[in-house]
């Protein structure tokens, strides 16, 4: 992986998160790519949870001051940045005060926000004008966490005309953490105010977690399990598509298994 460009986007990562499949998968791989002579980047919501003083958290005045769109509404985008303790990693976080200054994550009284949409589109949004702020063109780009699912389509179709992400390629890692329920019905509207609806129209009419994941992989170019146990939905789906799937490998295993799998299924993909 020399000199490859790999964007992690993750809902949760270690140490602003407590340690769980994903959050710490979050952190091991990039850290196992970097060793590899991968250049990352990683970016996550800035929940209220995360302690910004604890964590040393500072805003990065040049990349934030932008406007995201959000279902014909302007929302400010704010750009934090911290470093991951003892490692040579940066994290840099998507802030909104609407949407992430809440102290709870993805609901509360076991009940999801009623904007998680809203808060997933622009968390898309936000990180890849970033990224193109950064005038950092990805190789590759590897989403975790349903919050993140919409990455893949505004990738793929918001973006379809610029070059800039022309050649990045996705993977999608899946996780054993389904929400309950739907999100609003009203996604597919809001998607369509970015032209974006039509190819996934059928998945998130009802978004359930199973939908906002069929969703992310119409626009995958493959797959990884980021545990060994998913929710038997999403595996079922996963065995009728064809897509490059990496089963779960232990973290022991991942520097070689991930490095072999982003030069020989990834980046060969079509």
């Amino acid at each position: 992986m020399e000199g490859k460009r790999i964007l992690y986007v993750t809902t949760e990562m270690v140490p602003y998160f407590p340690e769980n499949p994903m959050s710490s998968q979050a952190l091991d791989l990039p850290k196992l790519m970097q060793s590899n002579g991968a250049d990352v980047r990683i970016f996550m919501p800035r929940f209220g949870a995360i302690n910004e003083r604890r964590h040393q958290l500072h805003e990065v005045i040049r990349l934030s001051g932008m406007n995201m769109i959000i279902n014909d509404l302007d929302q400010p985008l704010i750009i934090k940045v911290a470093s991951v303790p003892g490692e040579r990693l940066q994290v840099y976080f998507i802030d909104n005060e609407e949407y992430f200054k809440r102290k709870e994550v993805y609901g509360e009284d076991n009940k999801q926000f009623s904007d998680n949409d809203e808060r997933s589109i622009f968390f898309a949004k936000g990180v890849l004008e970033t990224v193109k702020k950064l005038n950092w063109k990805p190789d590759v780009v590897h989403v975790m966490g349903w919050m993140s699912s919409l990455v893949p389509l505004y990738l793929k179709k918001y973006y379809s005309d610029d070059p800039f992400f022309q050649d990045a390629k996705v993977v999608v890692s899946l996780f054993d953490n389904a929400f309950e329920g739907e999100l609003d019905t009203e996604l597919v509207n809001k998607l369509a105010f970015d032209n974006i609806e039509a190819d996934v129209k059928q998945f998130l009419e009802n978004p359930t977690h199973l939908g906002m994941i069929q969703a992310s992989l119409q626009y995958a170019d493959a797959v990884a399990k980021g545990e060994d146990i998913i929710p038997e939905d999403v595996k079922n789906y996963i065995n009728q598509q064809n897509i490059p799937l990496l089963d779960y490998c232990s973290k022991e295993e991942a520097k070689e298994v991930y490095n072999n799998f982003y030069l020989e299924e990834v980046m060969n993909s079509n």
